[in-house]
């Protein structure tokens, strides 16, 4: 990780299993990790908490859709958001990065991609999604 650490990382998964083990290792690279567990909760917190990172599962909320990741999008335009899924189609991934993600990253690859993903798009990338052995694509 660089040296410029963000204030708060904001994490927004239903599954609380996941969501837990995911902090756990965020937390050894950054200061806050706010988790959420709901489309409502994470407009919320970025609201209020203006994280610099949001790391958030695809399927957050309830009825599907992205909705949730155009709202964000247009409510707090600066903040980098990482999506997490478990769909590994290309339209999947297309689309997540079209309704405003900056990263998309498999849930099978999280402990070796999700540390680079938050490192790519702090550092101003553009637009990736990562394969299983941490590399943009």
């Amino acid at each position: 990780m660089s040296d410029k650490s963000p204030s708060c990382v904001l994490l927004a998964d239903r599954h609380h299993a996941l969501t837990e083990s995911v902090r756990g290792m965020l937390a050894t690279a950054f200061g806050t990790v706010v988790m959420v567990a709901d489309e409502a909760s994470l407009l919320d917190a970025a609201d209020r908490l203006r994280p610099d990172v949001a790391v958030v599962d695809l399927s957050l909320a309830e009825h599907g859709g992205l909705g949730w990741l155009r709202e964000v999008r247009q409510r707090s335009p600066d903040l980098k958001v990482v999506v997490l899924s478990v769909h590994d189609e290309q339209t999947i991934r297309r689309a997540a990065m079209q309704a405003g993600g900056d990263a998309f990253v498999l849930k099978r690859d999280i402990a070796t991609d999700l540390l680079a993903a938050i490192e790519f798009v702090r550092g101003g990338g553009d637009k990736a999604t990562f394969s299983d052995d941490g590399q943009r694509t």
